[in-house]
């Protein structure tokens, strides 16, 4: 499925990388979301939590219906992957209701960093719900991985109907399955990680893991962002699974369709498609951020710097019903 990274030596600052792999095209685009905006966890629920975001976003969108991935102009960014043993359990109204598809966009929208994001999730009873899928009708059991500006990260996952939060610097990478703790003790069978086992060379999640981790620990510092992004796209590319046909010994293993890079300490946020050679990339901090506005990705011919291509257009509606 996905893989997340975040490289913190990279002479650069904190830099976050992400492929997403899924079976077919998630209709993705780019919004800018201004602070301010009204927001409801989950539509016709008896105790929905609700907000009013108060920090200013840049996402891309899973058929404009959900935050998949962002960056906000705090320098804090959001990663949503799918993870098998994602078990949310029974409602309980008693806790405030989130919709899965606004759970990385309630924590863009309302914290300035990773470590108050974990306060907030420890202190208070959020209950994430599932959705589905509305073409393939799968259920969305994901898991959720935060990173900032300083360098800290956090990941997120709900197990057994709890959620369960891993909070540290040292977790720099993420992919699916199995969950996070049975990752980082699967790690350690591994040459570089304390074990003898040789560096895995499949698509599957525990086996990206082990690689992602092991080729972000030998990138060295680069001496300017320009090689920094090209140094952290070289490991993601490594990480991603071709696009084609799904091997049908492997249904669960899905194509990459697309990436991020995400500079946290200048607000850059780039985007590469799998169907296209060209990357493009946004600049936060020079854009608009008082407005909603809208990056078409299916429009042709689109490369290089977007910032000032964005079209002015009324924000989506999360899919939380």
């Amino acid at each position: 499925m996905c893989t997340r990274t975040l490289w913190l030596d990279s002479g650069q600052g904190p830099i976050a990388g992400r492929n997403m792999d899924w079976a077919q095209s998630l209709g993705t685009n780019l919004w800018v979301l201004p602070a301010g905006i009204e927001r409801i966890g989950i539509d016709n629920d008896p105790n929905p939590l609700k907000w009013q975001s108060k920090y200013a976003s840049l996402v891309a969108t899973a058929y404009d219906l959900a935050t998949a991935d962002g960056l906000n102009e705090k320098g804090l960014a959001a990663h949503i992957l799918w993870l098998t043993e994602s078990e949310y359990g029974e409602r309980d109204e008693k806790q405030l209701g989130l919709s899965v598809s606004l759970w990385a966009q309630f924590y863009l929208d309302q914290f300035d960093s990773v470590a108050a994001c974990v306060e907030y999730t420890k202190n208070n009873a959020i209950q994430v719900r599932p959705q589905g899928d509305p073409v393939s009708g799968r259920w969305s059991t994901v898991h959720l991985a935060l990173g900032d500006a300083s360098g800290d990260s956090a990941v997120i996952e709900f197990i057994d109907g709890e959620a369960k939060v891993h909070h540290s610097r040292d977790y720099t990478v993420m992919t699916n399955s199995p969950p996070f703790d049975e990752q980082l003790q699967h790690l350690t069978q591994y040459q570089g990680f304390g074990g003898d086992l040789p560096l895995p060379g499949t698509t599957e999640a525990a086996d990206r893991f082990v690689r992602a981790s092991y080729y972000l620990s030998k990138l060295p510092p680069a001496d300017t962002p320009r090689k920094a992004y090209a140094a952290l796209l070289s490991v993601m590319r490594n990480a991603a699974q071709p696009f084609g046909v799904a091997d049908p010994a492997r249904p669960h293993i899905s194509m990459t369709i697309w990436r991020t890079l995400i500079d946290l300490k200048r607000g850059i946020y780039a985007f590469e498609s799998s169907f296209s050679p060209d990357i493009v990339w946004v600049q936060l901090n020079k854009m608009d951020l008082t407005k909603s506005q809208k990056l078409d990705l299916a429009q042709e011919g689109l490369v290089g710097n977007m910032t000032d291509k964005f079209v002015d257009t009324p924000a989506f509606n999360f899919l939380s019903a």
